[in-house]
């Protein structure tokens, strides 16, 4: 459109030359007012925009103030902190530096007095020792040697009272620590139902009629040479009726002589070869069945994680006795008596019955029969790497070795409670008459006693002293004394009660 109308004026300008001139001058008019509005334009904003720059650069200013005021209040504050701190300081300097000087004072006041008491100990000591050799020439013994009377005076005196200390100590914890042990062993024992077990070195094999023991015996007896040579026990055939008698100290070889025995008379062919064979093959039954007897063991009495060797230890116990009591019922009665003594003590009861079932393993080694079977048995576990808690409880159980861990004592109590009870073991006569001659003999060898007797089965000793050579006092020490020898040198079952008699008899005969 500007262009149009530019064209229209160029066109009008060369019609007209003096219309141009007007066009022209009303055109620089036009322009002048355009520049003084753009410059009144430009006036106002320039006056808008410095308006705006005051405004900042005030609220600039005001917040700086503001930012110096408060951080001005700070350094004031720190600054008041800082001088009551050094104040204080101040203070505590002056109060050590006067302490120093008292304690400066009071140690040379302390001084002065130690040396005072030192001249007075000095002339007290020349005093002592004036009285001294004036007490000596008067009484006509020397300062060692009136020390000596004082110390046995004071010596015999202690021992008395301690005697008698001894006994009300000893009488207390019975009324205390006694009770609760009883009241633990009771509940144990009594949790338990154990079997009285009674085995012996002879195993009677029925038969149906006598017809069968010559079979047995066979062509100039080469039959039971064979059997005997195999099993390694003595077959005895007399005139015992329907029975024929085999004898081994060891259980096993019975068993075995007894099933080969069993299985030859069932089949009827009885011969030198099938006696080998029929031995062998028992043998290996007799192997599976010892290795399953530990496994079930075992698993009958929670025990998990024991190496096999040790399973087939187990179960070699079924054919093993002590003293006439099983083995491996003993071991599983230890071990259950271990498992509820561990819980009322509040122990693991696992270890415990752990321990309980291989404390006596090494009964039945293969290997190193010379050692004592607690640490035969200790070696074994550790090969076949038990707990050392096991181990010690193990070895410890007859003292061989140290007991280290609480495990050690519960499995030696529960190993005497199995053992002691009665009818669990037969003891050997001559074992028990040697045993209460020992208590008696040991009494004896006392001066001033005059006659001992073991009664109860050896469980009580009364000790008869004469009135005229021992004092009351020195009946009570004869009693602890005993105890005190019975305890560290004899082993017995229980406990002994030693009961010492001191009378005085008066006779007179009427003539």
């Amino acid at each position: 459109m500007v262009l149009s109308i530019i064209i229209g004026i160029v066109g009008f300008a060369a019609g007209s030359g003096l219309s141009y001139y007007i066009w022209d001058k009303a055109l620089a008019k036009k322009k002048e007012k355009i520049l003084k509005d753009a410059q009144t334009e430009a006036e106002v904003i320039l006056k808008q925009k410095e308006l705006l720059a005051k405004e900042k650069f005030l609220q600039l200013k005001s917040e700086h103030e503001k930012y110096t005021n408060e951080r001005n209040a700070k350094l004031a504050q720190m600054e008041a902190k800082i001088i009551q701190k050094d104040t204080l300081l101040s203070q505590k300097l002056e109060e050590v530096q006067r302490k120093k000087k008292e304690i400066e004072q009071q140690q040379e006041t302390l001084t002065i007095q130690a040396e005072a008491l030192k001249k007075k100990e000095e002339v007290v000591s020349k005093i002592q020792r004036q009285h001294l050799e004036k007490l000596e020439v008067i009484s006509g013994l020397t300062a060692e040697e009136a020390k000596q009377q004082l110390i046995e005076m004071m010596k015999a005196e202690a021992k008395t009272a301690a005697m008698a200390y001894v006994n009300e100590i000893m009488e207390e914890a019975k009324m205390t620590a006694t009770k609760e042990s009883k009241k633990i062993v009771i509940q144990t024992i009594q949790r338990i139902a154990p079997e009285v077990a009674i085995e012996n070195s002879v195993t009677v094999f029925p038969i149906e009629n006598d017809e069968i023991k010559g079979r047995i015996i066979g062509r100039e007896g080469r039959n039971i040479r064979a059997l005997e040579a195999a099993t390694g026990v003595e077959i005895i055939i007399d005139d015992t009726p329907e029975a024929i008698v085999l004898s081994a100290f060891d259980p096993v070889r019975r068993e075995i002589a007894r099933l080969a025995l069993h299985q030859l008379v069932a089949d009827g062919r009885i011969h030198p070869a099938r006696i080998e064979e029929v031995v062998e093959k028992v043998k290996k039954q007799i192997e599976e069945e010892i290795m399953e007897i530990g496994k079930r063991t075992c698993i009958d009495l929670g025990i998990h994680g024991m190496h096999p060797e040790l399973m087939r230890l187990v179960g070699k116990m079924k054919y093993r006795s002590s003293y006439g009591q099983n083995l491996l019922q003993h071991s599983r009665e230890v071990a259950n008596l271990c498992a509820v003594m561990a819980s009322e003590l509040k122990l693991n009861p696992a270890i415990a019955k752990r321990a309980g079932l291989l404390h006596d393993i090494g009964k039945v080694a293969d290997e190193n029969p010379e050692l004592p079977h607690a640490l035969l048995g200790m070696q074994l576990a550790e090969k076949y790497k038990e707990k050392p808690e096991v181990c010690n409880a193990i070895g410890s159980h007859h003292e061989e070795v140290e007991m280290n861990t609480l495990i050690a004592p519960i499995v030696q109590v529960c190993d005497a409670i199995s053992g002691a009870r009665p009818g669990a073991r037969r003891e050997i006569a001559e074992a028990y008459i040697k045993r209460l001659k020992e208590l008696e003999n040991l009494a004896l060898s006392y001066p001033g006693v005059l006659k001992t007797y073991a009664i109860q089965a050896g469980r009580e000793l009364r000790v008869i002293v004469g009135s005229d050579k021992m004092t009351d006092k020195e009946a009570e020490t004869l009693s602890f004394e005993l105890a005190k020898r019975i305890q560290d040198e004899m082993t017995y079952p229980g406990q002994v009660k030693i009961t010492v008699i001191r009378e005085t008899r008066a006779v007179a005969v009427a003539k």
